[in-house]
């Protein structure tokens, strides 16, 4: 909107508006706006959560220091949410169709999460949304997001090929080719595509919200996710960049770095109330949202197979569990005292901010291994 208005609308007024084009300018003061918002907007958001009496639920087999935390407000995700969005919509190019898939992945899976957080306070207990229906949201939200990318790579403003790291040479196609020509066939061509995509949004959503289970650490963990995101969706849209590290080349996608940066700012200001001890908590509505906009701009920026690496925490924090729920049904043997692996360590006689900041430092080391594979190709 401010793009709109101050660059392409009043540039030829006033010269120095020229500076509201650089993406570099409009990534800072997004990050900037969300960082504020969420500074100001937080207390108003926690004073009305204690109002409505929207408090966290505490399962009783969880480690019992946990427990003191009852009736701490949750559905803190909001805030999140707000401050995602309102800087993305003020600063980026609202004419870049990337830009919509990423706010409309936000909100979807922040409908979903909210939806489950508001039937945990109805209903006083910690069940909200059965795993099915749950889940059944989460991939219907993922393929309308498979489906709008299906048709930007009509118009060739998008690729379904993969970007492998480590390998220069191999970009395998996730469309069948051979069966474009039949026009009742060509639907199942798309078919692994949209499974890919599927698999990607709704493993990164879930994987974020498993992590999310002790002040500050699955919201830390994302300020440097996102972070990792905006630069390797900068070097995407750069002409230069793309092309000395021989990523592709799309030149709309560089506008997605704005709404990265506005994640940045948006989860550095929720974690100053989310710190331990924490003021909120994001609930559902937050790390669903967090989880799903992180792997919207992976499948975007294609750097899906990067992923794992980028969200390194989230993804162990989600292995622990499979790990867990399989060994158990398998031999009735837990491999961890708890999962997800955060409770594990506090179990083992870690302090609860020992183990926040140590998985911090974890994800910082697997985010700067993420981008030095840029050049190790």
């Amino acid at each position: 909107m401010l793009y709109w208005l101050l660059y392409l609308k009043l540039f030829h007024y006033f010269p120095p508006f020229r500076i509201f084009r650089y993406l570099t300018f409009r990534t800072a003061f997004a990050s900037l706006t969300a960082l504020f918002t969420g500074l100001i907007v937080g207390p108003i958001v926690i004073r009305r959560l204690r109002e409505f009496q929207i408090s966290q639920y505490i399962r009783e087999e969880g480690p019992q220091a946990h427990q003191k935390k009852a009736g701490t407000p949750t559905m803190g995700g909001l805030l999140i949410a707000i401050s995602i969005l309102v800087p993305t919509l003020l600063w980026a190019d609202l004419s870049n169709p990337f830009v919509w898939i990423a706010v409309f992945s936000t909100v979807a899976f922040a409908a979903i999460g909210f939806t489950d957080d508001y039937l945990k306070v109805v209903h006083r207990r910690n069940l909200g949304l059965t795993a099915r229906a749950k889940l059944g949201y989460q991939v219907a939200a993922s393929v309308a997001i498979a489906i709008a990318l299906i048709a930007l790579e009509h118009h060739q403003e998008y690729s379904t090929r993969l970007m492998v790291p480590f390998v220069k040479q191999i970009h395998p196609d996730l469309v069948i080719q051979r069966l474009l020509g039949d026009p009742h066939l060509w639907p199942l061509a798309f078919l692994p595509f949209v499974a890919f995509v599927v698999l990607v949004i709704v493993g990164s959503s879930n994987a974020v919200n498993l992590t999310d289970g002790l002040d500050g650490l699955a919201i830390g963990c994302t300020v440097i996710a996102a972070g990792a995101l905006a630069v390797l969706t900068y070097l995407s849209g750069h002409a230069t960049f793309a092309t000395y590290l021989e990523l592709q080349r799309m030149p709309q996608i560089g506008e997605l770095t704005i709404f990265c940066g506005a994640m940045v700012g948006s989860s550095i200001g929720f974690l100053w109330y989310n710190a331990h001890p924490a003021e909120v908590f994001m609930g559902d509505v937050g790390s669903l949202a967090l989880g799903g906009a992180i792997g919207t701009v992976a499948v975007m920026i294609k750097q899906e197979l990067l992923l794992p690496f980028i969200g390194g925490v989230f993804v162990i924090e989600a292995l622990s569990v499979i790990l867990q729920v399989g060994s158990y049904k398998l031999r009735k043997k837990r491999i961890f005292k708890m999962a997800p692996i955060h409770h594990h360590f506090e179990l083992l006689g870690w302090s609860e901010s020992k183990v926040i900041v140590r998985f911090w430092i974890a994800s910082l080391v697997f985010a700067l291994f993420a981008l030095t594979t840029l050049k190790l190709r």
